[in-house]
This record gives C-alpha cells, sequence and structure tokens, in this order.
C-alpha cells in the first residue's frame, strides 16, 4: 500500500527521532576530549566544503551570492569553531571551593533544527557544530525550497561527525519535508529542544508547540547617522553590509534614520556609492510590489538583484549600477511598506526634524517589527550612543559597524552565531547569539555549610539568621534620612 506524502514524513519523523535518542544515550557518555574530536571533524569537512556548498545554495534558491553563502558557510567552519574549541561543555564545568559547589554541564537531549531558504548551508553547519558541542544530536527540518543543498549540508556534517566517532543517528535531516512532518518533530516527546531559523509563522508555531524553543523573529534593524559620523564610512558600511548576501541576513539594515540637518550629506554619499534613491512615482510602486496583500514580505524580492527587483517592480528608470534601491519613508506600520523587513536591497530612509524624533522614529520601527533584535547607530559621541541604546528595543546595539557582519559576531566580538535571540521583548526565550552553552543545562552539586540552628541563631533574629540591629536614629533623624533617600531617587 502506497502511503500518502503527508504520512511518509511523519513516519521518517518518527524513525530518525528515535535513532537521535539512541545516539543520545551514546553521546552522554561521552568525554570532553571526544565531543571535541567530532566537533572539529565537522568543522574541518565544513570548510573544505564551504564553496561547492555555497554554490549549490545559490543555485537551487536563488538567493544571495555565490560568494557570500560561501564565506558564511567558512565563517561557520572558522570563527565558530575557534569561538567553541576550547568551551567547557561536558562534565564538570567549574568548581568553587569556598562555597563548596560543582557546576556538571549536561546536554539537553534531541534537538529539533529547523532550517531556512535564505542562509540554508551555513545554518546546517552552525547549528550542528554548537549541538554537537553540547553534546546533542540534531534531527533536522529543511526548507522544502532549499531541500538539496540542506541535505547535502547535513551529509558533509554526518560524515564527518561519524567518521570521528559520533554514533549513527547523531545528524539527520528529513527527506520529505512536510507542514505535518515539522509539527510532529517539534511537538514529539523525544524532542527536548527547538532550533527555530525561519519565518514569522514557523517561529511562532515552535513556541506553540509544548517543546522549549529558542527562536528568533524578524530583523527590522534602524541605521541611525549621528552628525558626529565620518558620513562617507557609515554610508559605506551600511551598503556593503545591506548588499552581503543580497540583504538575505536578518541583522543586515532596513532603513536609514537621520536628523534634517545630515539630509544633503546622506542623501550625496548614498548617491555617490551606487544607490539609487526612488522618485515618487517610483516608491509609489515598489511599495506595492514588496509586500503582499496579507501584509507579509513578498518573496521575489528576498536575495535578488537589483536588477531583477527592478524589472518585477516595473521600475525602468535603474541604472545598471545600482547596487541597492533606497526610498523616502515618512511612517511605520501597515500603510508604510518600506517600514517592514526587506530581505533584500531595498532600504528605507527616514528624514526627522531633530535628533530627539530620530531617536523616537528608531523606537516605534524596532516595536512595529523587529523588537528585540538588531539596532545600530553611527556616531563618535559615546553619550548619544548611550542614550540610543538605552531607549531601542534591541537586544544588539552595533556601533559604527556593518550591522549584518556584526551582529552575528563577524566586525565585532559578539560571539559568532547564525541564530540571534530577541529576548523577552521579541518574543524569544534568549537575547543571546546562541552558542554551545545555550543548549546545556547545569546540574549543581552543593554541600551543606549551615545548619537550621544556625539561620535561626541566638536571641531576637531577622529572617536570614542575623542579630536583628538595635535601631539607633531617633524619629527626626530617620525622617531626615527618607528624604535624602527620596531626593537620591528623584535625581536618577
Amino acid at each position: 500500500m502506497k502511503l500518502d506524502k503527508d504520512i511518509r514524513s511523519i513516519q521518517e519523523v518518527r524513525d530518525l527521532l528515535r535513532q537521535a535518542r539512541e545516539a543520545q544515550r551514546i553521546l552522554a557518555t561521552f568525554d570532553q576530549d571526544r565531543i571535541d574530536r567530532i566537533v572539529a571533524a565537522v568543522a574541518g569537512a565544513a570548510l573544505e566544503n564551504a564553496r561547492r556548498l555555497g554554490e549549490m545554495a545559490v543555485e537551487e534558491t536563488g538567493f544571495g551570492l555565490k560568494a557570500d553563502k560561501e564565506l558564511k558557510n567558512r565563517f561557520a567552519a572558522t570563527v565558530l569553531y575557534d569561538s567553541i574549541r576550547d568551551q567547557k561543555t561536558v562534565g564538570i564545568l567549574a568548581r568553587n571551593a569556598e562555597k563548596k559547589t560543582i557546576d556538571i554541564g549536561v546536554p539537553v537531549g534531541v534537538v529539533a533544527g529547523l532550517v531556512p531558504s535564505t542562509n540554508p548551508t551555513s545554518t546546517v553547519i552552525y547549528k550542528a557544530m554548537i549541538c554537537l558541542k553540547a553534546g546533542s544530536p540534531i534531527v533536522f527540518s529543511p526548507h522544502p525550497s532549499a531541500l538539496n543543498c540542506i541535505t547535502e549540508a547535513v551529509n558533509v556534517v554526518r560524515r564527518a561527525a561519524e567518521g570521528a566517532g559520533a554514533p549513527a543517528g547523531s545528524v539527520s535531516c528529513l527527506t520529505t519535508p512536510t507542514m505535518e512532518a515539522t509539527k510532529e518533530l517539534m511537538g514529539s516527546d523525544l524532542t527536548r529542544l527547538i532550533l527555530a531559523t525561519g519565518g514569522g509563522g514557523m517561529v511562532k508555531a515552535a513556541y506553540s508547540s509544548g517543546t522549549p524553543a529558542i527562536g528568533v523573529g524578524a530583523g527590522n534593524g534602524p541605521a541611525y547617522i549621528h552628525h558626529t559620523a565620518d558620513v562617507a564610512l557609515a554610508v559605506k558600511r551600511i551598503l556593503d553590509s545591506k548588499t552581503f548576501d543580497n540583504g538575505t541576513i536578518c541583522a543586515s539594515e532596513q532603513s536609514i534614520v537621520v536628523a534634517k540637518p545630515m539630509e544633503e550629506a546622506v542623501s550625496r554619499e548614498l548617491k555617490s556609492q551606487g544607490a539609487y534613491l526612488l522618485d515618487e512615482e517610483e516608491r509609489r510602486k515598489l511599495g506595492r510590489f514588496i509586500l503582499r496583500p496579507n501584509g507579509t514580505m513578498n518573496p521575489a524580492i528576498v536575495g535578488r538583484s537589483v536588477e531583477t527587483v527592478a524589472r518585477l517592480a516595473g521600475l525602468t528608470k535603474v541604472p545598471a549600477t545600482a547596487r541597492l534601491l533606497v526610498a523616502r519613508e515618512d511612517g511605520v506600520g501597515r500603510d508604510h511598506p518600506y517600514s517592514s523587513e526587506k530581505l533584500g536591497l531595498i532600504l528605507a530612509y527616514y528624514v526627522e526634524p531633530d535628533e530627539e524624533a530620530a531617536l523616537k522614529r528608531c523606537v516605534e520601527i524596532l516595536d512595529w517589527e523587529g523588537a528585540g533584535h538588531t539596532f545600530s547607530i553611527h556616531s563618535e559621541d559615546e553619550g548619544v550612543v548611550k542614550k540610543f541604546a538605552t531607549a531601542v528595543p534591541a537586544s544588539r546595539v552595533l556601533v559604527n559597524t556593518p550591522s549584518s557582519l556584526g551582529g552575528i559576531g563577524a566586525t565585532t566580538c559578539l560571539f559568532p552565531a547564525l541564530t540571534l535571540g530577541c529576548g523577552a521583548v521579541g518574543g524569544s526565550s534568549s537575547s543571546n547569539n546562541i552558542g554551545p552553552l545555550d543548549l546545556i543545562n547545569i546540574k549543581r552539586i552543593a554541600w551543606g555549610v549551615k545548619e537550621a540552628d544556625d539561620l535561626r541563631g541566638a536571641g531576637t533574629t531577622h529572617p536570614f539568621g542575623q542579630a536583628a540591629p538595635e535601631l539607633a536614629l531617633n524619629e527626626a533623624q530617620l525622617e531626615e534620612l527618607v528624604r535624602a533617600m527620596v531626593r537620591r531617587l528623584e535625581a536618577r
């Protein structure tokens, strides 16, 4: 009897999860050295295949640039590896002789890894490495439109891991991806954690599955250019960032925000560095194209060249040399299409009356979409940086750096990661750049250092067991102390 596709896919999930559970039992017996040998082998294989996998990703999906896809694969295989190579993740992590405690790293268990079509092969390498480093197997659910390149990336990782001693089932991938299969994978009792990277609907489904999840929301980061910035360098960084892999990194800039006095200099620099500023008619045309009727991003703009987007949107005056399309925007929300995330070569451009209005606009943009993700600022005034950083709802505030590369830790000293947590404000369980230490539990051993009688003490005590101090202040002194405390609070 021939089974329907969805039934076959569900059965495949169950089989892979059972294999992964058996692998987990074996991985749990491995010490740090054995785990590290496996991770080193995966990194080496990923580096060796970085170019081939990058080319496969672009050829299959049509998103991005082959050279940049290769670079992201290399980033995971080298920069990430260098950061996690010496991390302690299993066994005894720390001892505190004075407090008589010991911390022990414990793998979380089988991980479900959702893989997007925008960054397919680098996501596989990254998630496999951090899971294996944490001593956990991973079962991948591939995006259907990137199935071939994701499957090949998983095979590269799997062969290397098993060749270095990992048990079969440590790394696996669905061959028949369906929504039913992904739902089964996320909701199974055998799955202990979900690493969700993908569209908002998929991430929400991960958090609704009943299984602990680490997911990321939309990136819609504004970039503020302050009057103290080197304008030419700031624009270069923004364009270098936004054009990297044709804008498919979620940490890339989605809008430029400036105060009115900066408009002329920034506009001039954008044009001189290859950005094409749309006129009003072109702005309306493209605005109708970049979002679908339901308000979600049109996949036709994702990771495509300027030439392709211009042609599809009916823009006839865009020169072949244009690196980026820039559209003036004056609002935020459903009626302002440029205010949302655009994973392609399109930037919104806001000109506000002054710095306070610019700050308000940045907060508004992130509150509309992208809360908790990333904000970038170009300024030489540390006070302004701190002011904006305090106010914006973002987990990463990047200063004087390309946002896409700074957010993932390539041009900053943030942890190198391709899953960027958005914190509670963004509906995420973590605000970290996700790494192996986010994928372990810590078992703590604690020796007793007090007896119950020690807590009670002798005589009059307060709840912490220490003798209650006598109040030596009279009523007037007590009132003055209260007034002083109030003045200090009001001054903050």
